[in-house]
């Protein structure tokens, strides 16, 4: 049975997808959002950041969903700017209040800033 959604960060599209039996997650149907396409128009260079609050993660389907976009964007024919998917988390709801978390390395509120400047990993 499709998970219904325990807050309030849904619209009433997203609402209605987990009500309707014809699409079931039973019958194998999913989704999932991508919470940031992240782009530099100057450079060229972008990613894609997956948030998450309160030091979650990403349930079982998300990350099997994310495997298949960061693999079709990788093998894609113009792919020479893409700089990965990432996942973002915080300790609490932002770098202000809590520790903060990318691809599973704790980092500073600095080294996130350089990350988001440079679209290069932090070394730590």
């Amino acid at each position: 049975m499709t998970r219904q959604r325990n807050d309030d960060h849904s619209t009433e599209f997203g609402i209605w997808l987990r009500k309707i039996k014809e699409i079931d997650s039973s019958l194998g149907f999913t989704a999932t959002n991508i919470d940031y396409i992240w782009h530099n128009y100057k450079t060229g260079d972008w990613m894609l950041i997956e948030e998450k609050r309160y030091n979650r993660d990403v349930s079982f389907t998300q990350k099997e969903m994310f495997k298949l976009v960061n693999k079709a964007i990788k093998n894609g024919h113009n792919s020479k700017k893409y700089r990965g998917f990432h996942l973002l988390v915080f300790e609490k709801t932002s770098p202000e209040d809590g520790k903060v978390f990318l691809d599973r390395k704790e980092v500073t509120k600095e080294e996130l800033l350089k990350f988001l400047k440079t679209f290069q990993m932090p070394n730590t």
